[in-house]
């Protein structure tokens, strides 16, 4: 079932342009809403029509209300742990208030569904199995899983009231091309960009610490497809293994020629030693698996990143 309208906020980010590529290929209208606070005009897909409006405003409802989305992707959000830590109040206005006004909206329009970028990364604190189920115990350690946790229950609320059909997908972490190699979130990126660049690279902890690395490209097939089921789902969207920042770091430097010892610091609070998903339900349901190998999605965001301006 092709989409024949759809809203993507955040459409001008990282994981968001990916998806409105996505739905472009497939014969979509897309519009994007976007406050390029980290998104970037160069990621905006030329067959989109572009909005810069602030989740936080009146104008969302507007723009639902003209454009008429079928479906909302909803990925316009602060994104950063470390950030939530040093200001909680942006993370919740942006994520928590934000949300809320845009599915206000949605209701008031009759959009068919919403399909929210969760986070399978901080929601379930460190975690008693692994890799984890959806239905593994919710304890966000930072102030940013709190606000994913949130939205996800305003996302249920609203479904409960209102009859909005909402699916939550617990993202792991999120690499490839377009990823912020000068930001604040996103390991692979941010090393990657300084071994280029012949920089320090900074290990927050001994290293050892477990992340759950899935590329773009799938993460943007798995807000497609389940977009296109009707019911209310929650579903983790990672590869199951966990990958320790110590081998990205081995793996990045032998891909850039980096030869320089990592420079090690204090662990960072809010964030998990080591998580990895279950994505087994998403499978199972709509068919989705992982496509792109670690070594194989490293290499392509290393020549991304190389074609970048210095």
């Amino acid at each position: 079932m092709v989409i024949k309208r759809a809203l993507v906020t955040g459409g001008a980010g990282f994981i968001g342009s990916h998806v409105v590529d996505a739905l472009v290929s497939q014969g979509t209208s897309v519009e994007v809403l976007d406050l390029l606070t980290t998104g970037r005009r160069a990621n905006l897909n030329p067959a989109a029509t572009f909005h810069q409006v602030d989740l936080r405003s009146r104008d969302v409802g507007t723009l639902i209300e003209h454009t008429k989305p079928e479906v909302v992707f909803h990925l316009g959000a602060q994104s950063s742990v470390v950030v939530s830590v040093r200001d909680p109040m942006e993370d919740v206005t942006v994520n928590v208030v934000g949300m809320v006004n845009l599915l206000q909206a949605c209701v008031t329009q009759r959009v068919r569904k919403v399909v929210f970028a969760s986070s399978g990364g901080t929601l379930y604190g460190e975690p008693q199995v692994l890799p984890c189920p959806e239905d593994h115990p919710i304890r966000p350690m930072s102030p940013y899983g709190a606000s994913k946790e949130s939205g996800e229950a305003f996302l249920r609320a609203f479904g409960s009231t209102f009859g909005l059909s909402g699916t939550a997908l617990r993202l792991g972490n999120v690499y490839g091309p377009r990823q912020d190699p000068n930001g604040e979130a996103g390991v692979i990126a941010i090393f990657g960009g300084k071994m280029l660049r012949g920089e320090p690279v900074t290990i927050f902890g001994r290293g050892d610490q477990e992340r759950d690395y899935v590329h773009v490209r799938d993460v943007a097939h798995a807000f497609v497809i389940a977009s296109e089921e009707s019911a209310s789902e929650v579903y983790n969207v990672g590869t199951g293994a966990g990958t320790t920042v110590n081998a990205l770091f081995k793996e990045l430097a032998a891909l850039t020629g980096y030869s320089t010892p990592p420079v090690h610091a204090d662990a960072r609070p809010g964030e998990v030693f080591r998580v990895s998903l279950d994505s087994g339900k998403l499978e199972q349901r709509l068919g989705w698996r992982p496509s792109v190998g670690l070594k194989e999605g490293l290499a392509q965001t290393v020549e991304w990143l190389r074609r970048q301006p210095s």
